[in-house]
């Protein structure tokens, strides 16, 4: 078995840089080490964020323009190289999450200028086929002026139990849930889970049992805990909780959100802090979050980061310093701790692991 590592990046943001034609990177993973070694790279524009097939050797990844795009990439099965298989209008500009539902056949969309979900087929070869529904997010605006002018879709994802899509808008302080109608591929409104105002939700992850839904509030750069109800797909806010530590008085917003495999550890990237929070998950139906440490991810502005399988390692993706940070992790404490090691990467963004 190989442990490949891809990465999505921006190619194309900021004036001061030259525009990049790589856009995913692909690496080897040392098994021991955790040392990653370049492989390939693949050609896109801004290819953000990435999800895999669940059953086929297929990766998708956005394209986050204005004119905004997703694409279906075959992965070798032996090199994991990237061949692109199609693209498809989201009909929203700058998409900036992707997911694919645990039977493979449907493809999902946050456009995350002007606030829209967008639904595509996946075809028999894992390509993606023409838009079968697309929704436009409407409510009150958060209060945040400068970020909550519009709404802003920033994920979309399942609950464990597969029956509720829930979908994070930023600009609207709101989860809203949907079901899946997947024989004609349409979304069917179910409710909505209000967050605090200009909290700004960005991410989200469950507690397998489905009993526990962790909000990260890019805006608040807090933690929302939320009683989650799989079975009538309804949610009870308990408690929200700062990502910073107390000391902490400069600007800062929350990026991505990860609980350990074990579901002990909770882990938070903070923007400007630049750190991980990471919280101890104490208790059982609704946890209480206790802080543990706030680690520097060796970088500057971490969006994404990964736990590798083996819950050894974390990757994190720091754009602003182009770089992927390697940290060996605690699994007793939670705790992580530089291993020395980087690769540069231009604007890294997402970090997955695929093995072959």
């Amino acid at each position: 078995m190989t442990r490949f590592v891809y990465v999505g990046t921006y190619t194309q943001t900021e004036l001061s840089k030259p525009h990049r034609q790589e856009g995913i990177f692909v690496y080897v993973m040392n098994p021991v080490t955790g040392k990653l070694t370049f492989s390939s790279s693949t050609p896109g524009l801004n290819p953000s964020f990435l999800a895999f097939h669940p059953r086929k050797h297929v990766l998708y990844a956005v394209n986050e323009l204005e004119e905004g795009m997703v694409s279906a990439f075959a992965i070798h099965p032996q090199t994991g190289a990237l061949n692109l298989l199609n693209s498809q209008p989201t009909q929203g500009a700058h998409p900036c999450y992707v997911s694919v539902d645990r039977q493979g056949k449907w493809v999902m969309c946050a456009n995350y200028t002007g606030g829209s979900i967008s639904l595509h087929p996946v075809l028999s070869d894992g390509s993606l086929g023409e838009i079968s529904d697309w929704r436009q997010h409407q409510g009150v605006l958060g209060p945040n002026h400068a970020r909550q002018e519009t709404p802003h879709a920033h994920s979309i994802d399942f609950d464990p139990s597969g029956n509720y899509l829930l979908a994070a808008d930023l600009g609207l302080d709101r989860i809203f849930i949907y079901r899946l109608e997947r024989t004609q591929g349409k979304f069917l409104i179910h409710g909505e889970i209000s967050l605090p105002p200009g909290a700004g939700p960005r991410h989200f992850t469950f507690t397998s049992n489905g009993r526990c839904l962790f909000v990260a509030n890019e805006l608040g750069s807090s933690v929302s805990i939320l009683d989650w109800d799989q079975e009538k797909g309804k949610a009870e806010m308990v408690e929200t909780v700062s990502t910073l530590p107390p000391d902490f008085s400069g600007e800062n917003i929350v990026a991505d959100i990860h609980l350990s495999q074990d579901e002990t550890f909770l882990y938070v990237s903070n923007r400007g802090h630049d750190s991980l929070a990471i919280f101890r998950v104490w208790g059982d139906r609704v946890p209480k979050l206790l802080p543990v440490m706030y680690a520097s991810i060796q970088g500057s502005w971490p969006r994404n980061f990964s736990i590798d399988p083996t819950g050894r390692f974390i990757l994190v993706a720091n754009q602003y310093s182009d770089n992927v940070a390697l940290f060996h992790r605690d699994r007793e404490t939670g705790e992580i701790q530089p291993a020395g090691f980087s690769v540069e990467v231009n604007s890294p963004v997402c970090i997955k692991f695929y093995d072959l």
